[in-house]
């Protein structure tokens, strides 16, 4: 079973049971994300920091690399709605993407 740990909101840990889950999913189940186009990888407003586990993930899909080229995704980001969970991840959400109602440590 692969864990989710999301750094910057208290060290959050969310066990995905499948690993055909997309990462998106896993986190609305436990948190509010934010995320604006349905999961469609149509706006980067789902993005996450990966800060280990990258290694373990599918390679870019389509929508990503179109943000990669525009300059919106970094080496170190995913869209959360594009990416299965398939090992044990840490992530942080980035600066723009934090929402007004939720804590989030340093």
């Amino acid at each position: 079973m692969a864990k989710v740990v999301i750094e910057n909101m208290g060290s959050k840990s969310i066990d995905c049971l499948d690993k055909k889950e997309k990462l998106l999913d896993i986190l609305l189940q436990e948190t509010d994300w934010l995320h604006a186009c349905g999961g469609k990888g149509r706006c980067t407003t789902c993005k996450v920091i990966i800060t280990e586990g990258m290694d373990g993930l599918p390679p870019l899909t389509t929508p990503e690399l179109k943000y990669v080229d525009l300059h919106l995704l970094r080496k170190n980001e995913r869209l959360a709605c594009q990416i299965s969970v398939m090992n044990d991840l840490i992530i942080r959400v980035p600066n723009g993407s934090k929402l007004p109602h939720l804590n989030y440590s340093a």
